[in-house]
């Protein structure tokens, strides 16, 4: 049974920083797709960065110089670094996997979802 769990979120003032963890179980990370997403009530889940079997990451145009996405193959986990973080990132963060090599950065292409962890930007 493949499980993603992520932790790491909490509240931080505007300028601060966090690390997102996403724990994979039943399932090898090195060979597979996996992402960072983000989602506020009402709106749609939005794509922060990805990265495929090569560690090759991507990332949205607008984050890409304030967040960094990782993994550790030997720990199974994904990680989301965040910088300088701003009110506007206030949201539910979610990792995800697909079972392939690829990059994917839209919400449908992934099959497997973490529960998510909230994190809140205080100005």
């Amino acid at each position: 049974q493949v499980q993603l769990v992520e932790s790491g979120g909490g509240s931080v003032q505007a300028g601060g920083s966090l690390r997102l963890s996403c724990a994979v179980s039943g399932y090898t990370t090195s060979r597979n797709s996996m992402g960072w997403f983000r989602q506020n009530l009402g709106k749609e889940r939005e794509w922060i960065a990805s990265i495929n079997s090569a560690d090759t990451p991507t990332y949205a145009d607008s984050l890409k110089d304030r967040f960094t996405i990782s993994r550790d193959h030997v720990k199974n986990t994904l990680y989301l670094q965040m910088n300088n973080l701003k009110p506007e990132d206030t949201a539910m963060y979610y990792c995800a996997a697909r079972p392939d090599g690829y990059t994917w950065v839209r919400a449908r292409d992934f099959i497997y979802w973490g529960q998510g962890t909230q994190v809140t930007v205080s100005s």
